[in-house]
């Protein structure tokens, strides 16, 4: 029996809520739907949690349907005060176009864009051309201004101060919807939980200037067990930009799942069937372990291709498993071999890899039995490392059970 597209994301876990249930099974199995998703290009990259909405696009694209990608260039200009607690900066519109071109890079590994099979878009195409006076006439009579203040994301932000730029923002995400219904024929729209109301006013206007029907799907916030925002950690966000988190750091962040959640996350994280997820949810104990490998390589395998994520498993065996390889992959970092001439002080060392933020952290780590060089703990933070604690022109730190650092002498 074939699924229908609605009920796999359903199963995989990627619906919150949706305007008409029914209504979205009928039109998904009926057609193949053009659907949007929406991304804010206030950074060069985006990070793990936008990947929920990336995973739920690429399943609906792989059953057929075509992912309209709308980089929010015209309502990055204004800031979407849905889940903020405080205005964002404004930002000018340069950074949002160098912004744009980067996202584009990184959702075309995942979402794929040949033979026309998705459609790049940028709101700042219409939203920057509009006629203040037209739009408030045209369009403004179909909100209603006890509606806006009810609506969650403006209660929140009343308490703090909202500004009248902010409070325009859901008529502009409204108006994408209308606009994108009539030139691209889009009836359906995805959008993380804090979305709700945003989506709800796009499904209201076109329903209210075509008299047709459009629908809209939420993706709930993956939070892990412990209930933090899934994608943070110690050293901040994990970005889907290699150069900002790298394949190896990629890679340990998933196979560092909690037990609890390893499964949810393959089933959001990874293209595996259902069925053999489900088989891997039978696995007890240590075994687990295996779950997350396949957790680890898939997820990477889809951000950085096949190759990177072979390297970034083979460099977490040799360092975490019984294995002598050779881990090329760990991430390093090439020091000045003059720099050792005199020696540089543990703590020190660690700052410059990255495995501490201060000398005061660093000595703490140490103090406390963190520390590791080459493998052999430290028990002095004033410890001078030379030139001739490097092995084969190399040495490893280590902070933890996990953090590691390799340095180069150059």
């Amino acid at each position: 029996m074939i699924k229908n597209s609605y009920d796999i994301l359903k199963e995989r876990g990627f619906v919150n809520q949706s305007t008409d249930e029914a209504g979205i099974k009928q039109l998904l199995s009926k057609q193949k739907v053009n659907f949007y998703i929406g991304f804010d290009p206030t950074a060069s990259s985006l990070h793990v949690g936008s990947l929920v909405g990336l995973m739920a696009a690429a399943h609906l694209q792989n059953q057929g349907h075509k992912p309209i990608i709308l980089v929010g260039g015209g309502t990055g200009l204004v800031g979407d005060p849905s889940g903020k607690d405080k205005a964002r900066p404004i930002m000018n519109r340069q950074e949002i176009n160098k912004n744009a071109l980067a996202l584009k890079k990184q959702i075309s590994k995942i979402i794929n864009f040949k033979d026309n099979r998705a459609v790049l878009a940028n709101n700042a195409d219409w939203l920057t051309k509009l006629n203040y006076i037209e739009f408030l006439r045209d369009f403004g009579t179909h909100f209603s201004v006890n509606r806006l203040l009810n609506s969650e994301s403006v209660k929140i932000r009343l308490e703090k101060g909202l500004s009248f730029l902010e409070f325009n923002y859901q008529l502009l995400q409204a108006y994408d919807f209308w606009h994108l219904f009539k030139t691209k024929n889009c009836v359906l729209q995805l959008g993380g939980s804090d979305q709700w109301g945003n989506i709800v006013a796009g499904v209201e206007l076109v329903r209210r200037l075509e008299e047709k029907e459009a629908y809209g799907i939420t993706i709930p916030l993956i939070t892990t067990s412990d209930g933090k925002k899934m994608g943070k950690t110690e050293k901040g966000a994990v970005w889907l930009d290699a150069k900002l988190t790298s394949p190896y750091e990629y890679y340990q962040f998933w196979i560092n799942t909690d037990d609890a959640d390893t499964i949810k996350f393959l089933l959001l994280f990874t293209f595996l069937p259902v069925e053999e997820i489900e088989k891997l949810k039978k696995l007890k104990g240590s075994e687990i372990k295996k779950a997350k490998e396949i957790l680890a390589f898939e997820a990477t395998k889809i951000l950085h291709g096949e190759k990177e994520a072979k390297k970034a498993a083979d460099a977490s065996a040799a360092l975490f498993g019984n294995e002598n390889k050779k881990a090329g992959s760990v991430p390093t970092i090439a020091i000045n071999k003059n720099e050792f001439r005199q020696g540089i002080p543990a703590s020190k060392l660690f700052v410059l890899a990255g495995l501490a933020k201060s000398s005061g952290e660093a000595q703490r780590l140490i103090k406390q039995g963190g520390g590791y060089l080459n493998e052999k703990r430290l028990d002095n933070s004033n410890l001078l490392i030379t030139e001739s604690d490097f092995e084969n022109g190399e040495i490893m730190l280590r902070a933890g059970k996990k953090k590691y650092q390799k340095i180069t002498l150059r």
